[in-house]
């Protein structure tokens, strides 16, 4: 039993085995037939080129050869004809030896045309001139002489003579009377005709060698450049180059497109089409230029400059991105560029949540250390036995902290934008500003998520600004003042300070990211910049005016319908 089971065990692992040396055979064998890209392409062209001016040869040959044919019997035609219209050679037939006079006419044609031979022969084809004597008198070999002598025709012939086979020129002798008296043969030897051209021919061979020459060596150099322009990767490379390509841009959690120097898409992935909403992932968008969908978009000026773009902010719709875009080079030029982009929609909500905790914090702070401040005051008072001056007190304090409640409930419909003034108010009062509002502002048009997120940023970023500058007075109260309303097409806001002001040739530069009028500017140069962009993104504008205290205002219009772009890309 043990034996039976070791021998289907190896019957078993036979097949296998010899799978597997038929798959390395297979394998060695594709490796053996594997060549190269740069011999492939050489062996190809090169075979292209061969193929196409050895054609050419062959064609150019027999094409000369013809014309060589066709003019060799046209010329022998041509000194037939004239040989025939001498009047001396016409006259001779009547001699009693006609070969004495046409003889001599004939040699010195012959040779003074060339040809191999002029035969002048009468009505029965006897000769009366030949290039060797002995033959004169005796019949002409060929018969050819029926289509001249029968039928008066001048013709071209191919035929053997007695010297050899030849291309010949007939044509008929007529009397004064207008008969046929006889035939006038001019010919041209087969063997010097094919000699001629093969002379021509063989420099032609030397031509065509020399270029297929050069078209092997021209093929080299093409193919040695196709190959350095794909950096030296084989076929089989290049494709798995892309498929790895596709898949780690399909697999990216991030929008990524790419356009070419035209601005037409080349590249997008699945997510960017998600966040741009395109409905079908077979959509047309490869070759379609970026603007039809983003009309705004800021690649094609990385493309005109060649300048990244790092961290930049965007809206699609009403989400929140942030987009990086860089541009693609080849060979130091600009062929493109690519841009990548995230959502930042929640943790810009969670960020906005922070930011007003922060200030919620800051003035619970303000409002602590104020009434530490308020409450050392009262003990004083009370110790001094001040009684009446404590209640007064009391009652003032609560009456300015209800009258700011109330103005802000009034008057701001919206929550956060409330938490944002208090928390300022009680900042300014914190370092000792005194922060005031107009009693007739009003902002109590409905926010959209967008503008309530940017006036947010607007106003905590203006008015701390303001109050950090009101705050550098030294030579009278520090103050300032906010006025909001929304009539009109427009949210208009002005914070004015009495702070020392902003020269007019810094103005333009106050919103530059890391730019400050202050000592200290380390970490600063920021708010402003911050607030400039909420306000481009709202479309709106700011500008700074000199206040009525030679301070600064900052006035800052926004529209309430505003025409979002659907995204800067």
């Amino acid at each position: 039993m043990l034996q039976e089971a070791s021998i289907k065990k190896r019957v078993i692992r036979l097949p296998n085995r010899v799978n597997s040396s038929k798959t390395n055979i297979i394998n060695k064998v594709r490796k053996l037939l594997r060549v190269s890209l740069l011999t492939k392409m050489v062996g190809l062209m090169s075979i292209l080129v061969t193929t196409m001016i050895l054609a050419l040869g062959f064609y150019y040959n027999q094409q000369y050869s013809d014309q060589v044919w066709e003019q060799s019997g046209e010329r022998a035609l041509s000194v037939a004809l004239s040989v025939a219209s001498i009047p001396a050679v016409r006259h001779a037939f009547e001699d009693e030896h006609p070969e004495e006079t046409i003889q001599p006419i004939a040699e010195d044609i012959r040779v003074e045309t060339g040809a191999e031979f002029i035969v002048v022969g009468n009505d029965q084809e006897i000769r009366y001139s030949h290039p060797l004597e002995d033959r004169i008198g005796h019949r002409m070999v060929g018969e050819d002489n029926d289509r001249a002598l029968l039928e008066g025709e001048s013709y071209v012939s191919r035929a053997v003579g007695s010297l050899g086979p030849s291309i010949r020129g007939k044509t008929p002798v007529y009397d004064d009377d207008g008969e046929i008296i006889g035939v006038v043969s001019v010919g041209f030897l087969q063997e010097d005709i094919e000699l001629t051209a093969g002379n021509f021919l063989s420099d032609t061979w030397v031509i065509i060698a020399g270029v297929l020459g050069i078209g092997f060596i021209g093929s080299f150099l093409i193919s040695f450049h196709v190959k350095e322009s794909i950096h030296g990767l084989e076929p089989e490379e290049i494709g798995k180059l892309f498929n790895e390509k596709e898949a780690i841009m399909q697999s990216i959690h991030e929008g990524m497109i790419a356009i070419d120097e035209q601005g037409n898409i080349s590249m997008i992935n699945q997510k960017a089409r998600e966040y741009l909403q395109v409905e079908s992932t077979n959509a047309k968008l490869i070759g379609d230029p970026l603007t039809d969908i983003l009309p705004n978009t800021g690649l094609l000026n990385v493309v005109s400059t060649g300048n990244p773009d790092f961290n930049s902010e965007m809206w699609i719709g009403e989400e929140h991105f942030v987009v990086n875009r860089v541009p693609i080079f080849s060979d130091n030029e600009i062929t493109g560029a690519v841009a990548t982009f995230r959502n930042r929609t929640e943790i810009r909500e969670l960020s906005q949540e922070l930011s007003h905790v922060k200030e919620y914090a800051e003035g619970l702070r303000a409002q602590t250390h104020e009434f530490s401040n308020k409450l050392y005051t009262i003990s004083g008072l009370l110790q001094l036995k001040r009684i009446d001056e404590v209640i007064e007190f009391i009652d003032n304090e609560s009456r300015v902290q209800q009258e700011w409640m109330r103005f802000l409930v009034e008057n701001v419909s919206d929550k956060i934008v409330s938490g944002v003034l208090l928390g300022k108010l009680n900042r300014a009062m914190e370092i000792g500003v005194n922060m005031t509002f107009d009693k007739h502002s009003s902002l109590l048009e409905p926010l959209l998520k967008r503008q309530k997120e940017n006036i947010v940023t607007i106003l905590g970023n203006v008015i701390e600004n303001a109050v950090e500058a009101a705050s550098l007075n030294k030579s009278e109260q520090p103050h300032v003042h906010l006025t909001f309303t929304d009539i009109g097409t427009e949210f208009i806001f002005e914070i004015e300070d009495n702070g020392p002001g902003i020269v007019p040739e810094k103005r333009e530069q106050i919103f530059q990211r890391g730019f400050s009028t202050k000592s200290n500017s380390k970490h600063r140069g920021v708010g402003l910049a911050l607030a400039a962009t909420a306000v481009k993104d709202l479309n709106g504008s700011i500008f700074i005016e000199e206040s009525n205290s030679n301070g600064t205002c900052f006035v800052i219009a926004l529209p309430k319908q505003s025409v979002y772009k659907k995204g800067v890309m």
